[in-house]
C-alpha cells in the first residue's frame, strides 16, 4: 500500500515512531563515534606520556656517570645492553633501537615468543623522522588481535645529534573500555525501549487527537446530502486550521441548503408544468372524437329518419365511452396527486395480498406465503393499491408469449415484510431502468405512466423500498419492503 493511501491518523503515528527510532538511532551512532574519538584520544595521549618517560630515563642514562661507551651510533649496543630490560620492565612497554639506517640493534623484547618488531625500519619511516619538525613518527598497525602503536623518534648525544631511532610499541588494550560501552549501550538500549512504548502510546493519543476533529467533519460530510436538511458541525476544542474547515464546512451547508429549496421549488414548478401538459394531452385525446362525432351527426341528423333513434343511441354511447375516459384521466391524475395518508391499521399481510390478487381471474398468476399470517401496522387500501398495480403491470409485460407465469410471494425478512412481484415477461432494458419510477413514463402503446411512480410514493411513506431486477426476454422482478411498524 502507497504512504499516499493511508488515513492521515496513521501517517502521523508512523511519523512520530519513525522520528523516535531515528533519534535512537542518531544518539547511538553519536555515542560510539565519540567513544571511539576519546579512546583514541586516550590512547594517543598515553603513548605520548610514555614516549616523554621513556626518553628522559634514556636520556638520563646517557648523561649518566655509569655509562662508560662513548654516545655513538655504534656502540647503541652495549650502551642499552642491561639498561633497556629495565626501562622497558618499569614503563611496561616493549622498546626497540634502530641505528640511523633503520636496522635493529637492541630490543627489550625477551622470552620464547617470537618478536614481532620490524628487523629492518622502510625507508619511508627513516625519511618521515627525519623530515618531521619535531623528528617523531607514528604508525598504527593491527597484529593478530591487538592494535599496536608504534612511535619512531631520534636518540642524541649531548650535543643533540642522531645516534639511533628509538621505537616504543604500545599495545592498545581497549577491554575496559569496551565493556564499559557495551554497558552503556545496554542501559541505553533499555531506556530508549521505554521511551520508544511511551511514544507509541503517545503517539496514538496525539494522532487521535489530532485526527478526531478531522474526523467529525468527515462523518458529517459523508451523510450530507441535498435533498435533506443537513446539520452543522460544533466543536469546543479544535485547532485554528479545523475550525477554518468548520465553517467552510458550515457555509457550504448554508448555501446548500438554499440551494435545495431553489431547486425543489423549481422541481415542483418544472413537474407541475409537465403535470399541466399531460393532462391537456391525455384530455385532448378523448375530446377530438368527441368532436368529429357531433359534427358528423349535426351533419346527417334527420328528424324524419326512420333509424334517428338507433343513430341518436349510437351517438350517445360514443359520447359516454369518451366521458368515461375522461373520467379516468382525472381519477388518475388525481389519486397520483393525492399523497397517500397514513391510515394505518394492524392487518395479516397474506390475508389482505390474497385479497388483492382476488380481481384477477388469469390462471398463470400464483400466490406463493412463506407463512401463515404476517402481522404489520399498515393501511389495507394502499396495500392493495401496491399489489394490484405491480400485478396489473406485470400481466401487461407478458405480451402474447407463452407460458405466461406471474408469481407473487411474501414473507418476513429481518423484521421487514417483503413482498415479490415476478413475471417472465419481455423484461425492461438498460435505458429505461433508470426510468421506471418517472411520472408518464411507459413503454405501454397506452396508459400514463402514472401506476408505479404512485407505488413507489406509496412505499416510500412508510419508509419502505422498492427494488427491481430485470432481464430482456427473461423477465422482472420486483421487491417490497415494508417495515411493521
Amino acid at each position: 500500500m502507497k504512504i499516499k493511501q493511508l488515513s492521515l491518523r496513521i501517517r502521523i503515528f508512523l511519523a512520530m515512531i519513525l522520528l523516535i527510532l531515528l533519534a535512537s538511532v542518531l544518539i547511538a551512532a553519536v555515542t560510539i563515534y565519540q567513544y571511539k574519538e576519546q579512546t583514541n584520544e586516550y590512547n594517543t595521549g598515553r603513548l605520548e606520556r610514555k614516549e616523554e618517560s621513556v626518553k628522559a630515563a634514556v636520556n638520563y642514562w646517557l648523561n649518566s656517570y655509569q655509562n662508560t661507551y662513548a654516545l655513538t651510533e655504534t656502540n647503541l649496543a652495549s650502551i642499552f645492553r642491561d639498561k633497556i630490560y629495565e626501562i622497558s620492565n618499569i614503563e611496561k612497554l616493549e622498546i626497540n633501537i634502530y641505528n640511523l639506517s633503520g636496522q635493529l640493534v637492541k630490543s627489550s623484547h625477551s622470552g620464547f615468543i617470537k618478536n614481532d618488531a620490524i628487523k629492518l625500519l622502510d625507508e619511508g619511516i627513516i625519511k618521515s623522522v627525519a623530515n618531521n619538525a619535531n623528528h617523531r613518527f607514528i604508525d598504527a598497525r593491527q597484529i593478530k588481535e591487538n592494535s599496536l602503536q608504534s612511535s619512531y623518534s631520534y636518540i642524541t648525544d649531548n650535543k643533540f645529534k642522531p645516534i639511533g631511532i628509538l621505537n616504543l610499541q604500545y599495545v592498545q588494550d581497549n577491554t575496559a573500555q569496551d565493556k564499559d560501552l557495551e554497558e552503556f549501550l545496554v542501559r541505553m538500549a533499555y531506556v530508549y525501549l521505554l521511551m520508544f512504548l511511551l511514544a507509541i502510546g503517545l503517539a496514538y493519543f496525539i494522532s487521535s487527537y489530532i485526527t478526531r476533529s478531522i474526523k467529525a467533519v468527515t462523518e458529517k460530510m459523508n451523510i450530507t446530502r441535498l435533498n435533506k436538511r443537513n446539520e452543522k458541525i460544533i466543536l469546543k476544542n479544535a485547532s485554528d486550521e479545523i475550525f477554518t474547515l468548520v465553517n467552510a464546512y458550515n457555509g457550504m451547508v448554508d448555501e446548500l441548503e438554499e440551494s435545495a429549496v431553489k431547486l425543489a421549488k423549481g422541481e415542483r414548478e418544472q413537474a407541475w408544468r409537465e403535470m399541466a401538459k399531460q393532462v391537456a394531452h391525455e384530455i385532448k385525446n378523448p375530446l377530438t372524437p368527441m368532436r368529429l362525432t357531433v359534427q358528423s351527426f349535426q351533419r346527417r341528423f334527420d328528424p324524419e329518419d326512420p333509424r334517428i333513434h338507433e343513430k341518436v343511441n349510437e351517438f350517445s354511447t360514443t359520447l359516454v365511452q369518451q366521458i368515461d375516459t375522461m373520467s379516468s384521466i382525472a381519477s388518475a391524475f388525481s389519486n397520483f396527486a393525492k399523497m397517500p395518508s397514513k391510515k394505518t391499521e394492524t392487518l395479516n399481510v397474506v390475508e389482505i395480498v390474497k385479497h388483492a390478487l382476488d380481481i384477477f381471474t388469469e390462471d398463470y398468476i400464483s400466490y406463493h406465503p412463506k407463512e401463515k399470517e404476517l402481522i404489520a401496522e399498515l393501511d389495507k387500501t394502499q396495500l392493495i393499491r401496491v399489489v394490484t398495480n405491480l400485478v396489473k403491470n406485470a400481466t401487461q409485460a407478458l405480451g402474447d408469449i407463452e407460458n405466461k407465469k406471474i408469481e407473487v410471494s411474501v414473507s418476513e425478512v429481518n423484521e421487514n415484510i417483503e413482498i415479490i412481484v415476478a413475471d417472465n415477461g419481455k423484461g425492461i432494458s438498460e435505458e429505461d431502468k433508470g426510468r421506471v419510477f418517472e411520472p408518464k413514463f411507459t413503454t405501454k402503446t397506452s396508459g400514463m405512466g402514472l401506476g408505479l411512480p404512485m407505488v413507489k410514493n406509496i412505499v416510500e411513506t412508510y419508509n419502505g423500498t422498492i427494488s427491481f431486477t430485470s432481464q430482456l426476454e427473461k423477465g422482472t422482478v420486483f421487491k417490497i419492503e415494508l417495515p411493521k411498524k
